[in-house]
């Protein structure tokens, strides 16, 4: 892997870390009203980020998806060990557009269980596999 790969991949990660830190700061907010529909959409992205930056990583293309799962079947084949976070994957993915928008169909008004849950699966999936020195990956 060349510099400017392993760059753009550490960026894609950056992100996802990101995103997962302002969902945590919305799961540890007071009780009083925290926005945990935007909370909920960053535990959503950090997965996503962290996805696709396997296929950076990979120097393989992806879909302009906000759906994680055919995202993580697409990795699976290349590493199975991406399968096991499938059903996290459909958990996280509607809230990519669930909750960002006001909508007649959604509500924003999220439970601070809810708002947990999507953190959890959210820290576990931004856990995938990350890029070692020399082209090798390492799951934490």
């Amino acid at each position: 892997m060349d510099e400017a790969q392993a760059e753009l991949t550490r960026r894609w990660l950056t992100k996802a870390a990101h995103d997962l830190q302002n969902a945590r700061l919305v799961a540890s907010a007071p009780a009083a009203n925290p926005p945990r529909d935007t909370g909920m959409y960053h535990c959503q992205q950090a997965a996503e980020k962290s996805v696709k930056a396997f296929f950076i990583f990979r120097d393989e293309p992806f879909a302009k998806t906000h759906e994680i799962e055919p995202l993580i079947t697409r990795a699976a084949q290349s590493e199975p060990r991406f399968a096991e976070f499938a059903a996290s994957a459909a958990f996280l993915s509607p809230f990519a557009w669930q909750f960002r928008y006001p909508s007649e169909l959604s509500s924003n008004e999220r439970n601070a269980e809810e708002m947990i849950e999507a953190y959890l699966i959210a820290a576990r999936e931004a856990s995938w596999p990350i890029p070692e020195p020399k082209g090798r990956l390492a799951f934490p």
